[in-house]
């Protein structure tokens, strides 16, 4: 499914880390930062995490939650978050559903190898539940910033 700007955004109903779980019904009223990366505990998503984790604190007085989702399980979910102090949700796709659904499980290519794997990608939802601003191919470097400027925006 291509998620695309000015439409509903797809239902998710999450196990986060800490036990908890996330949905979007559940998060009605506020914006909602989607952040889809490939892997807890890897350079890259690491830096991703900890930079939405450094501006979380200007997310909350915009009013919006900040949700990182992969397919790892809690219990990594729970390592990752302790191990670098992340103020930011982390969501487990683990069954497989949440990234299908938002089109984010696609073929990738690395070394002239392919394979299926989650794209870095976020999405900025609004109270309503419409997706705002779509970022597809995320580098990482000022993405935060960037969907923060946005968030602030809305």
């Amino acid at each position: 499914m291509d998620i695309t700007e000015g439409r509903k955004a797809p239902a998710f109903d999450m196990a986060t880390d800490g036990g908890g779980r996330v949905s979007l019904p559940g998060l009605k009223g506020k914006k909602v930062v989607l952040f889809f990366y490939p892997k807890a505990d890897t350079p890259t998503c690491t830096n991703e995490a900890q930079a939405f984790s450094a501006l979380a604190d200007d997310f909350a007085a915009a009013g919006a939650v900040i949700i990182g989702v992969s397919r790892d399980p809690v219990r990594k979910l729970d390592r990752f978050k302790a191990r670098y102090d992340l103020k930011v949700v982390l969501a487990s796709d683990e069954p497989e559903d949440v990234t299908d659904r938002w089109g984010v499980w696609v073929q990738k290519k690395l070394y002239g190898r392919e394979y299926m794997g989650i794209e870095r990608a976020t999405f900025l939802i609004d109270g309503a539940g419409v997706v705002r601003r779509v970022w597809r191919k995320v580098s990482v470097k000022g993405h935060a910033a960037e969907v923060l400027a946005a968030a602030q925006s809305l």
